[in-house]
């Protein structure tokens, strides 16, 4: 099953996009053929930043998208929502990749589920 996964809240400072990843995992653990998409936008595409260091014992963001990319996911961040951020391609964590409305597009279409946070 195709699942895509939208993203729209900050890293940090609520727990919206810590709740899709943690969805993300579940799906992919629970589905080992899953095929899962997750598509940063507006503030979550910080949740792709390189070298993110949080408190022992708190979540980290980049870590648990690396999680999903390790399941053969697929990790999109919006890329008018990077410029208006000012986050560049070279400051997304290895694997992560810029991306469009038009492949957003495309990603919906194909989905067989869609999940928004």
């Amino acid at each position: 099953m195709k699942h895509l996964i939208l993203l729209n809240d900050p890293p940090y400072g609520t727990e919206r996009s810590f709740n899709g990843l943690r969805m993300a995992h579940a799906l992919a653990k629970n589905d080992p053929q899953a095929e899962i998409t997750v598509f940063l936008m507006a503030d979550a595409v910080l949740c792709a930043k390189a070298g993110q260091k949080t408190p022992d014992g708190y979540y980290n963001l980049e870590r648990m998208l690396r999680r999903v990319l390790t399941a053969k996911g697929r990790v999109l961040a919006c890329g008018t929502c990077m410029d208006a951020r000012g986050l560049k391609d070279e400051d997304l964590t290895e694997g992560a990749n810029r991306s469009t409305m038009d492949e957003l597009a495309q990603a919906t279409l194909a989905a067989d589920k869609e999940l928004v946070f």
